[in-house]
């Protein structure tokens, strides 16, 4: 599993970390991103490219987003 800790980076730098991990993510893999806020953005940009995700929230703010390729259909 590939990690990106984006905990403290300002817009764009989370999006633009994801997006070029995804590049590297492997058929089956998983990418998790750590952020502070939760990425609506993205979740706009996963769904527009054939990727799944699931997010989840702590009490500390924080946020948890396991994100994997979908197969082509």
């Amino acid at each position: 599993m590939k990690i990106v800790d984006a905990r403290g980076l300002q817009h764009p730098e989370p999006f633009e970390r994801v997006v070029e991990a995804l590049t590297d993510l492997a058929m089956g893999d998983q990418l998790k991103l750590m952020i502070n806020q939760e990425p609506r953005p993205l979740y706009r940009f996963l769904e527009r490219n054939r990727y799944a995700y699931k997010a989840e929230s702590f009490a500390d703010g924080r946020f948890e987003i396991l994100i994997w390729e979908l197969p082509a259909s």
